[in-house]
């Protein structure tokens, strides 16, 4: 039976800056809280301590791993929290040398506590052990993998659930050529095949709602980082850009909401050198908000968060001044489900498969979204993916000093602008004069990956990381 991933699980809302490196750990403590309450064990643990593996120790000051961690174990969610609180919570668990375990029990918590350990576990690259205690005596010990996305699993466990294997899927796809194969025998768009899909899970109702959430989420967070200027956190001084450059573009438009401020971006210049600036500015806003720990939408990853919205919102702005909700929600049904073919069969996972596996997948998510909305026919679709990511093989993930800003903002930007050349390719292309498949693409990347050099997977140990020192910066 093929495995479901929902658009939901690739379209999820959190703080910045990793998916993998910041909530995908945060899933995690959540998961050992969980785990330690149906086994008992809640009231008896008295310290904590964690160790942290392979990628997630080599990036995680960078990424804010040790502070996803002690936020999950205090009980906050990653969708919910205030995130201007977060620094507070934080030094009050410094002072304090305790942490209050779901918000409801204090226990022990020293620094010391938390260790970032250089090797790596054997099952995948981001490693994570919970350690729990009762007056010295380890009681309790659970390890967690970061896959990406945000997605956590144990090792004895499997990505497939057990509630999801006896639904009864309408059109069940783990290969790409199946989801084409689905429209051309019921004649539907690939938006209409995963709408089947999911209604299987929620209501059309919840789905509206979810996606609404999703959309908002993302509107939100291109807004803060077009209104926000100054330099991110972090040690690199990176200055704010999406700032200056949105001043330029706006000029001296009025508007008091997110609503009115599409509207005044609709009447501004739509020359090309503007319309490059304009996607530029709104991926750019996207993962300035991520990296300075923003609440963002994993698309499919955090660090791959500014190109979906910045290409929906390249559609809204320039292509279609009359579209809605409607064409929000089929872009984001159809980026979804590409996500989850990708997930399937190659990985989302900078730590497996560097950067092609987050700025990649996201552009091709993005580039087959763009299509569908752009007339294009479901196999046109698929090779806007195919075109996307072809162009992104190879692409390392080497962040300067573990963060993930240099070169991982810019990124967001040259990935956004490839699947508008994506679709625009896809669209004068014949699909049966295209060469090559989209699963054979992801075929190639997924070898590509383990071909590549360990310290190119989001080690901070090659490429840029190491030839631009922080002194440089």
């Amino acid at each position: 039976m093929s495995q479901f991933i929902s658009v939901f699980d690739m379209l999820k809302i959190g703080v910045g800056p990793s998916s993998s490196h910041t909530l995908g750990p945060w899933r995690a403590a959540q998961s050992f809280i969980q785990k330690i309450q149906s086994e008992g064990l809640f009231d008896q643990i008295d310290t904590v301590k964690i160790d942290l593996y392979g990628s997630l120790s080599l990036t995680g000051k960078g990424h804010a791993t040790d502070v996803a961690v002690l936020l999950g174990l205090s009980g906050e969610d990653p969708e919910l929290i205030d995130v201007r609180l977060i620094n507070q919570i934080i030094q009050e668990i410094e002072n304090s040398e305790s942490i209050n375990l779901d918000n409801s029990k204090k226990v022990s918590f020293q620094k010391s506590h938390l260790v970032f350990n250089r090797e790596f576990l054997p099952f995948h690259a981001n490693g994570i052990t919970f350690r729990g205690y009762n007056k010295g005596q380890e009681i309790s010990t659970e390890t967690f993998y970061s896959i990406g996305g945000g997605f956590v699993v144990q090792e004895s466990e499997s990505l497939k659930k057990e509630s999801l294997e006896k639904k009864n899927f309408p059109f069940p796809i783990e290969k790409a050529k199946q989801l084409e194969d689905y429209c051309e025998s019921t004649g539907k768009a690939i938006s209409e095949i995963v709408w089947q899909n999911e209604l299987e899970l929620r209501s059309e109702h919840d789905i509206d709602q979810d996606i609404r959430r999703i959309w908002e989420t993302m509107l939100e967070c291109m807004y803060i980082g077009c209104h926000t200027e100054g330099k991110l956190p972090g040690g690199l001084n990176v200055k704010r850009r999406a700032y200056d450059t949105h001043r330029k573009l706006i000029k001296d438009s009025v508007y008091q909401n997110q609503s009115e401020w599409i509207t005044a971006i609709r009447s501004t210049e739509v020359k090309f050198r503007e319309i490059l600036k304009w996607v530029s500015c709104f991926a750019l806003a996207v993962n300035e908000v991520n990296a300075s720990l923003g609440r963002v939408v994993t698309a499919p990853t955090n660090g791959s968060a500014g190109v979906i919205p910045a290409v929906l919102m390249y559609y809204l702005v320039i292509e279609d001044h009359n579209a809605g909700f409607e064409e929000i929600k089929k872009f984001l049904l159809v980026a979804g489900e590409i996500g989850s073919i990708f997930k399937k069969n190659a990985t989302i996972s900078a730590a497996m498969g560097g950067c092609q596996a987050e700025i990649g997948v996201s552009s091709a998510m993005a580039a087959g979204a763009l299509t569908e909305l752009l007339g294009g026919t479901p196999a046109q679709v698929l090779v806007a993916a195919e075109i996307a990511m072809e162009h992104h093989l190879g692409l390392t993930c080497d962040p300067i000093g573990g963060l993930v800003q240099v070169p991982c903002i810019e990124r967001n930007s040259m990935g956004a602008i490839k699947a508008i050349n994506a679709a625009e390719l896809a669209l004068e292309t014949n699909p049966e004069d295209s060469l090559v498949p989209l699963d054979s693409v992801i075929d190639t990347m997924w070898e590509t990956a383990k071909d590549m050099n360990k310290n190119y997977k989001e080690t901070s140990e090659g490429g840029l990381a190491v030839t631009v020192g922080l002194a440089d910066c």
